[in-house]
């Protein structure tokens, strides 16, 4: 992991000397090796299948029935939450039905691929809008693909965060191009993937408030919104739902590496004490950004910095969530936000390698 960080910094510095071929070559080799290898250091993915399997074979709710319903299942052998409910959004469970009848290994096998791809679109993305904002389109792609984290976890742990970043770029690139109702549409379709997106939906509004055009982001986001809602509400009734409040419920959690832990095993403060610190300060920052973006400043920096401070203040820091700030961070052109997330990359790396 520390020799790949190297290397990401290395072509980082070089990219745009070292030209488009090679720099968009490396990405797709890295992307397609990882996707390729066998599931690392989660099976977070075999829950993924779990849950479809739950609802299109045995006819059980994944809102209401834990995999642990169905143990005789063949993809519960690899599920590490046997007793959790789902936490993901409608959209991405609905899509996964899809695959519920496939062998397994064909399934994993596919929500892996559909995973790089997602990292893939993500790069391209990113590209075009560095290059639409004045910043480096290579070193863009290279800051978001390239990363070993997402490498790593989000295409080798086949993880769903890379695709509801994706959906949450297009809406991006959707308002920035004055094509607010597609944007709203996408980023309710980002939060219908994984609730986590939602970070991003106050600066979206704020900046479209600024341009006249929150009605149209409000329309765009309500159609999405009542087309997957009544998808979902024929799969799950309301139960859908309850993965909002498992999604809240993971701050009650912690995990070794998070920065409130960290911070309070080493000053040996109390744990639940600087969890609420952080929460407050976070709560702080996203109100002086937003009150920020209302007299003018960058709506995509500011979103960058709280998907940043999200993470500096969650209870619950998982690898593959460096993913969240990483596109926005690499068309921000804000050299401060962009050395944070490489620290918190660098800070992540040995994160849930089993030594």
């Amino acid at each position: 992991m520390w020799v790949g960080f190297a290397a990401y910094l290395g072509v980082l510095a070089a990219a745009p000397s070292l030209g488009r071929r090679v720099v968009w070559t490396a990405i797709v080799l890295a992307v397609g090796g990882f996707a390729v290898a066998p599931v690392l250091l989660s099976h977070d993915v075999y829950s993924y299948l779990d849950y479809a399997r739950l609802g299109a074979v045995h006819g059980l709710d994944p809102y209401v029935h834990p995999p642990r319903a169905v143990p005789a299942d063949p993809a519960f052998a690899n599920v590490t939450w046997p007793d959790t409910t789902s936490a993901y959004g409608p959209l991405f469970t609905l899509a996964t039905y899809l695959l519920a009848w496939l062998p397994v290994s064909t399934a994993i096998a596919v929500l892996k691929a559909a995973a790089a791809l997602s990292v893939l679109g993500l790069a391209v993305v990113v590209s075009r809008l560095a290059a639409w904002r004045g910043a480096d389109p290579l070193r863009a792609a290279a800051f978001v693909a390239l990363n070993p984290l997402v490498l790593v976890h989000v295409v080798g742990g086949a993880h769903n965060d890379g695709l509801a970043m994706l959906l949450a770029m297009l809406a991006v690139a959707a308002i920035l191009s004055a094509r607010e109702r597609s944007g709203g549409a996408a980023l309710a379709a980002a939060a219908a993937t994984k609730a986590s997106a939602l970070f991003l939906a106050p600066f979206a509004l704020v900046a479209a408030a600024r341009s006249r055009s929150t009605g149209r982001l409000l329309a765009g986001a309500a159609l999405a919104t009542a087309a997957i809602g009544a998808a979902a509400y024929l799969g799950f009734g309301w139960d859908w739902l309850h993965a909002v409040g498992l999604a809240g419920e993971n701050q009650g959690r912690t995990s070794h590496l998070s920065i409130p832990t960290t911070a309070a095993r080493i000053a040996g403060l109390d744990p639940d004490a600087t969890r609420l610190l952080a929460l407050v300060l976070f709560l702080a920052l996203v109100l002086q950004l937003l009150l920020r973006t209302w007299r003018g400043f960058d709506w995509v920096r500011a979103a960058g910095w709280a998907a940043c401070g999200l993470l500096l203040a969650s209870a619950w820091l998982l690898p593959w969530y460096l993913v969240w700030p990483l596109p926005l961070a690499a068309i921000s052109r804000d050299r401060a936000l962009q050395l944070l997330t490489l620290a918190l990359t660098a800070y992540q790396l040995g994160a849930r390698i089993p030594l």
